[in-house]
């Protein structure tokens, strides 16, 4: 608490008081009386009378500074603290207080000098002493504040300040600047707080008119906060950072409808192109990039640029981790090049994060292509697409039977008549799965072939792919390989019936 002073001033040659004087003195005992109370708005008005009887006394003005700091009116205090040491240049109690007012108001190299003079009138003095440490502390964090800051360490530079603040307490430079960086590490409700409290304070202020506009701005409410930064501009025309985030929400808006507008008319090239021109224009803005990556995502995949697509879609997520459509584009994006797994778990977060039936249907769906991935692919063993005919399949199998016969590989190495041999009995497995609606139907849904009594692994295992062959070519005398030395090495030729 600031202390009042209670001594009554008196000239040295006279003792006795006029009744201006008394009468003053009347005012500032009352405001003492106030002061004890802690009634400080009774106090001021008391000690605002005995300044307005005796205007050049300096107890009168040191007291209310003591009762203006009381109430946080630290401009009004430093006024009437310099006012004081003014009238009286060895007043100590007066360069105090202005002293802790410069402090409170972030002007430290200001209170240094004062608690200096302090010190000159009492080298002694402990409360001078402690306060022109703290200073110094605050000259230190400031110092700090501004390195960190063009390293862009944000985190340190709010450290810095809310260790300034703790003495330079109602300084709104360093409330900015900490709210500022808070906005530039996506904290904006904290922003948001601290600007406001400024606002009501003090409702032109420009600094925080700017980081109002600069919260709303990455928060992607474009239009309000350039409402902000012109409402900023108008109380100072030459404020730089708010002329810079101005033009850059103008300009990242336009970019983006510009982009958007393409997309909408099917010109995916003109569109990737804004979108990428977009993303260049304020790389701090997390959440617009955000979702300038996806929409460029969104493009890259009508553009068949899966693989840019994806890392997009990559690029979003490290921005904004809670972007849903993100994950659902990437996701599909897996689905498209066939990377089931790294789908599943993208399609696991959204169903997390948002638990529709859409989303539900979307993983199942991807589980179970997942699942299918791990079966053989009989289509890819017949040389197939999945939407084959039962021709083109009867086809795919004669064909792959006959070439991968063992007969036609008899003179091979052994190691050649081994993998033939493999892949004559999958071709076999391929034919026998896909030539049966029931069993293909079941293996288009993922479901595995030995449930429901089929037992087709039992049966795989104890599979002869040369039955198959004979009875798909119509048994003995329908078709032969031959062997013979005359014929050579693994010649061989039809015989129709």
């Amino acid at each position: 608490m600031a202390a009042v002073d209670n001594e009554v001033p008196m000239e040295p040659e006279l003792q006795v008081m006029t009744d201006v004087e008394r009468e003053a003195e009347c005012f500032k005992e009352q405001g003492n009386a106030f002061y004890i109370k802690k009634d400080y708005s009774e106090a001021f008005n008391y000690y605002t009378k005995a300044i307005d009887a005796c205007p050049k006394n300096a107890s009168y003005y040191g007291n209310r500074a003591a009762t203006l700091m009381m109430l946080s009116r630290y401009r009004e205090a430093l006024e009437d603290s310099q006012q004081a040491v003014r009238l009286d240049d060895c007043f100590m109690k007066g360069h105090l207080r202005e002293g802790k007012c410069h402090l409170s108001l972030g002007n430290a190299m200001a209170a240094s000098r004062c608690f200096q003079k302090v010190l000159q009138l009492e080298p002694s003095n402990g409360q001078a002493q402690q306060e022109h440490k703290n200073a110094e502390a605050v000259l230190k964090y400031e110092k700090m504040a501004e390195f960190d800051f063009e390293k862009r360490d944000f985190r340190k530079v709010v450290y810095c300040m809310d260790r300034a603040l703790e003495f330079a307490t109602a300084c709104h430079r360093f409330k900015i600047l900490k709210a500022e960086c808070l906005a530039l590490l996506g904290r904006y409700p904290e922003a948001q707080s601290v600007a406001s409290d400024i606002l009501r304070v003090d409702s032109t202020n420009a600094d925080a008119l700017y980081v109002r506009g600069l919260c709303l701005y990455y928060e992607d409410c474009i239009d309000k906060a350039v409402q902000f930064f012109v409402q900023a501009l108008r109380m100072a025309p030459d404020h730089k950072k708010a002329q810079l985030a101005c033009r850059n929400a103008k300009a990242l808006k336009a970019k983006k409808e510009e982009g958007n507008h393409a997309f909408k008319e099917g010109s995916y090239e003109c569109a990737y192109q804004l979108y990428s021109e977009a993303l260049k224009i304020d790389p701090n803005n997390i959440k617009t990039n955000a979702k300038l990556y996806c929409n460029r995502a969104t493009v890259g995949s009508k553009l068949k640029k899966i693989e840019q697509a994806i890392e997009d879609c990559t690029s979003a997520i490290k921005l904004d981790e809670t972007y849903v459509k993100a994950y659902l584009r990437r996701a599909q994006c897996y689905m498209e090049t066939e990377k089931y797994e790294e789908a599943v778990r993208d399609y696991e977060k959204v169903y997390q994060t948002e638990k529709t039936k859409e989303h539900k249907h979307l993983l199942k769906n991807a589980q179970l292509e997942l699942k299918k991935s791990k079966q053989k692919d009989y289509y890819k063993v017949l040389g197939v697409g999945k939407n084959a005919t039962e021709d083109e399949i009867k086809k795919a199998y004669r064909k792959r039977a006959l070439m991968h016969h063992p007969d036609r590989h008899s003179a091979a190495t052994p190691e050649v008549q081994k993998e033939e041999e493999k892949k004559f009995k999958e071709v076999g497995e391929a034919f026998t799965v896909l030539s049966d609606p029931k069993k293909k139907s079941r293996y288009d849904s993922g479901h595995d072939l030995e449930d429901d009594g089929m037992n087709m692994g039992q049966y795989f295992q104890y599979f002869d792919a040369n039955n198959i062959f004979r009875a798909f070519f119509g048994g003995p005398g329908g078709f032969s390989f031959d062997g013979s030395s005359s014929s050579g090495p693994g010649n061989f030729f039809f015989q129709f019936g």
